[in-house]
């Protein structure tokens, strides 16, 4: 029986059935086209996000999210008139299941568009796949930034988009030498290049950096070389649920220097999982958290009433998940204004320029999905955690994609790429 659930939201509750049918295996990448297309057959989207390994504590809600929207799409009416079903499998933070449940996605279950992963290790380890397919695909965590890729819509803040909100941030408040510590992998190497990029860019300098393994939980070392080396503040592109350790254990050695990240809090919501005062004088950039202080955001009726109502034992709603949610509504646009799910018809239909008044927007004012580069411009906050755990927004504003569209000269509107571009490609500052 396949996995595939087709899911029929009521307004009394969340109905599920089962459909036992295998996908059609019609070798994916532009399924769904116009000709044939039947007013009344399903929209069936790909959800592969984790619910169970390292990455269960963000990747969980990012699946929650999705399916909240698309609860919220089907009650509407559907997209078009027609209701979306889900295939949506647990990957269970292992990139060989994710590999073979995308190309399963794609070839068997005939998805008309892809949200999967939250590693940029997990995209790389997809994207060959994605690409070979021409499969649309939304990748919405925050990640280092980069992606120039037809077949890709990368949605989440860019790394220059989160640090550039909070590193210039920490630079006036508090000086110019800094320290970096980042997850050893293709997301955290690129992240400490763009600390270099941005800290040159405002007058800072970085004393050193240093590379943690994933499955590391023993930071005394590392803290140890941070009191030795006293910067004005620390960089941390820590991820997944061992690094969460070096919080509690910096807090433990009197560790006070302040922190700025663009993981921590907003994905995995240390702030309320760990005792205070670990979190203390963190300072995060990011495009969401659960406390934005926006009306779409907490007031009554608002993203985070919605999300609780539907899902009452979730823990957060984190950072991914927002992202996961506004743009299943980007993608209901693009179908609607291109009339099809024809996924090349869709793409051209996003490279449009899709905006949504997403929750992490104030009101009256919307993201935009640049054409050009597939990635949003976000509205950025700077999110502050006190010793007692308690998190304020101390600085917010647009900021626009600007590595690819600005520096590399993206434009996937003219022309069909597949590459990923490093700040070490362009700034000297990088190597």
């Amino acid at each position: 029986m396949s996995e595939r659930s087709r899911r029929a939201f009521l307004a009394t509750g969340t109905a599920l059935a089962t459909v036992g049918l295998a996908g059609c295996s019609g070798g994916g990448g532009g399924g769904g086209g116009s000709a044939g297309e039947s007013g009344d057959e399903p929209i069936t989207i790909g959800v592969l996000e984790d619910r169970s390994g390292n990455f269960a504590l963000v990747g969980d809600p990012k699946h929650k999210a999705t399916l909240l929207a698309i609860e919220e799409i089907n009650e509407a009416g559907g997209i078009n008139g027609r209701q979306i079903e889900v295939f949506d499998p647990d990957p269970q933070s292992d990139n060989q299941r994710y590999k073979e449940l995308t190309e399963r996605a794609i070839q068997q279950e005939d998805v008309d568009v892809l949200w999967a992963g939250y590693s940029s290790a997990t995209r790389e380890t997809i994207r060959p796949t994605i690409d070979r397919e021409d499969q649309l695909y939304f990748y919405t965590t925050q990640y280092e930034g980069g992606v120039c890729d037809h077949n890709v819509f990368a949605v989440g803040p860019t790394a220059r988009q989160q640090l550039g909100a909070v590193l210039p941030y920490l630079v006036d408040e508090y000086g110019t030498d800094i320290y970096t510590i980042a997850a050893d992998y293709n997301f955290g190497q690129l992240s400490a290049d763009w600390v270099k990029v941005l800290a040159s860019e405002n007058g800072a300098n970085v004393l050193d950096e240093e590379f943690i393994p994933l499955s590391e939980t023993d930071f005394g070392s590392v803290i140890n070389r941070i009191q030795e080396a006293d910067p004005d503040f620390v960089m941390s592109m820590l991820v997944g649920a061992n690094h969460t350790a070096f919080y509690e254990q910096k807090a433990s050695a009197g560790l006070e220097v302040p922190i700025g990240t663009s993981t921590a809090m907003a994905q995995g919501y240390e702030h309320r999982r760990l005792d205070a005062p670990a979190m203390s004088n963190i300072f995060a950039g990011v495009n969401y958290m659960e406390e934005i202080p926006t009306t779409r955001n907490t007031d009554d009726g608002g993203f985070v009433d919605r999300y609780f109502e539907m899902w009452p034992d979730a823990p957060y709603l984190n950072e991914e998940a927002q992202t996961n949610y506004f743009s299943v509504y980007m993608y209901k646009q693009a179908v609607e204004q291109a009339g099809t799910t024809d996924q090349e018809e869709v793409k051209a239909a996003l490279e449009s320029g899709i905006t949504y008044g997403a929750p992490e927007a104030p009101e009256g004012e919307e993201i935009a999905l640049d054409g050009a580069t597939h990635h949003v411009d976000h509205h950025m906050w700077v999110m502050r955690c006190d010793d007692q755990h308690n998190v304020e927004a101390v600085e917010n504003r647009v900021i626009p994609e600007q590595f690819l569209s600005g520096t590399v000269g993206c434009d996937l509107t003219q022309e069909d790429e597949e590459t990923q571009y490093t700040p070490q490609d362009y700034y000297e500052e990088a190597g």
